[in-house]
């Protein structure tokens, strides 16, 4: 029945925290972003951000092509099998993809046992290498293409999330689902098919030389050598053979701006890393005079001639672009190509009509809910001990709103159903409480002994209640997905919120009450 005053102010001050970080929600955006801009860093300007279902927006549902990142290891494996036999000076007939392995036919059968001992050790773990007289069979591991797999999602997710940011988007949700597929919701998104564009563009960018050698014909007719590639113009479609080893990839980018050039065209200035722009030096340098082509997504951007050798580690990239494909180009090559093509499999847009029917309902649901709850609280226990079950209640729900806006929560359908559910839930601890406190009265004890007896025997009661329903919310939030997960966050934070206030708040309202009143009977 006594509070040491640090306990006093401690519970004070959580309390006040509620509408102090729960205010933006009442003011504009407009406002939220001029108060971010001039007020200091400690005035709070986050607001619950709503959700698809409320604000309207798109929703995709993308697969991977897991099977265009197991083509790529395996290309490279190939690689490192000629590499790692010519260092070790074992013949090598030949080396390819075959399905989902790489076959190597040795020239000597008497080396088999060395190849298939040098190429364990150069792939490391993870491969397997059969051997077939002098074919020689290196394939992944089921465990580890299961690997390639989930780092190609987790990738595809971080490429994602960075080309959705830079559109400026807010509150995108991003998130894999199945074995190969991730779910982009973009709440407010008023040019889906821009963000389809982007986010279906591999974005994997290289620099090739062509090789002059070959009449644009030879490609057409499909007589070119096998050294080259024959890929299409972006203007006009002519298609120019390119050597297959490109001099630099996209990875070494650092950066890369929309601008103009000298004619005021549309162009790209990319900047190179320092390893990239000393690679670029030298293949500039030995090929002055000589066309080199600018490869994203095996279409040729452009195919302009080095003048001169291009020392600084940047360029431009010019072509058919007017200032909004420059910039989607300039945001790909920022943030990175994806590890394989994405396919829309699923679209699906929502109205803001059908959002701010949400919005109302959800309001009204919430309005209506708290007035009948506080109504019934006065009829059951009076209007001295309903008042302070009632003051509970609010301040549980400006605590729970400052929470959810503290930690940037977006707020759905699902979401508000959590809200108005922990509404209901608030009180139950206090009702424990407070028939704990009427049973102690019949049982004729005096005025203080009923409160601390019924603060503590309704104690056990009330946190195993809680700490059940929380498990379930936190099961609901490690296995859920989206919606699933809105409801369960805001029905924990509701939960434990509840608790600080029937458990804490009500009991320093209580005995400040009797301390100050001095009842010789409890008005329950």
């Amino acid at each position: 029945m006594k509070f040491d005053t640090w306990k006093v102010v401690l519970i004070v001050f959580a309390c006040l925290m509620g509408p102090y970080f729960a205010f933006p929600n009442l003011i504009s955006e407009e406002k939220r972003a001029w108060m971010d801009e001039n007020l200091p860093s400690f005035i709070p300007t986050h607001a619950m951000s709503l959700g698809l279902d409320l604000q309207g927006g798109s929703h995709l549902q993308m697969q991977v092509d897991t099977k265009t990142v197991i083509a790529d290891r395996l290309e490279g494996m190939v690689s490192v099998v000629r590499s790692t036999l010519k260092d070790e000076k074992i013949g090598l007939e030949r080396a390819a993809v075959k399905g989902n392995s790489v076959i190597a036919l040795l020239r000597d059968v008497s080396d088999a046992d060395e190849a298939v001992k040098q190429l364990q050790l150069a792939l490391g773990q993870g491969i397997t290498v059969d051997r077939d007289g002098a074919e020689l069979t290196i394939a992944y591991t089921p465990q580890e293409i299961q690997n390639f797999e989930k780092q190609a999602i987790a990738q595809s997710i971080e490429i994602i999330r960075r080309r959705i940011d830079e559109t400026g988007t807010k509150e995108p949700i991003i998130q894999a689902q199945g074995t190969d597929r991730i779910i982009v919701q973009l709440p407010g998104m008023k040019d889906p098919e821009r963000v389809k564009e982007l986010l279906g563009k591999t974005a994997r960018l290289t620099f090739h030389m062509v090789d002059v050698n070959i009449e644009p014909t030879a490609c057409m007719s499909g007589q070119a050598p096998l050294t080259v590639r024959c890929l299409p113009m972006n203007e006009g479609g002519m298609q120019l053979a390119i050597n297959r080893r490109p001099l630099l990839t996209g990875d070494m980018l650092v950066d890369a701006q929309p601008g103009y050039d000298q004619t005021s065209r549309s162009v790209v200035n990319f900047r190179f890393d320092s390893i990239g722009a000393k690679k670029f030096a030298d293949a500039t340098r030995n090929n002055v005079g000589k066309p080199f082509a600018v490869v994203l997504d095996d279409v040729i951007i452009t195919a302009p001639h080095i003048n001169e050798p291009i020392l600084g580690g940047s360029g431009q990239i010019s072509g058919n672009f007017n200032v909004e494909t420059a910039n989607d180009l300039a945001i790909l090559l920022r943030a990175g190509a994806l590890p394989a093509p994405l396919k829309v499999v699923e679209e699906r847009t929502v109205g803001p009509s059908l959002g701010s029917d949400s919005i109302h309902a959800g309001r009204n649901a919430s309005i209506a809910a708290t007035i009948l709850v506080m109504a019934f609280m006065f009829w059951v226990y009076g209007r001295t001990f309903g008042l302070f079950i009632n003051l509970a209640l609010v301040i549980n729900m400006t605590l729970m709103i400052g929470l959810l806006s503290m930690i940037g929560a977006t707020l759905t359908l699902p979401g508000i159903v959590g809200i108005v559910l922990s509404i209901g839930m608030a009180v139950d601890a206090n009702v424990l409480i407070f028939e704990r406190m009427r049973e102690e009265i019949r049982a004729g004890r005096n005025v203080m002994p009923s409160i601390d007896y019924g603060f503590q025997g309704a104690m056990s009661s009330i946190i195993d209640a809680n700490m059940t329903t929380i498990i379930a919310g936190l099961v609901l939030y490690l296995v859920g997905t989206g919606p699933v997960r809105g409801f369960a966050v805001t029905l924990v934070i509701g939960i434990i919120t509840s608790m600080f206030a029937s458990i804490y708040v009500t009991r320093l309202i209580v005995v400040t009450w009797v301390n100050w009143r001095k009842p010789k009977t409890l008005p329950l």
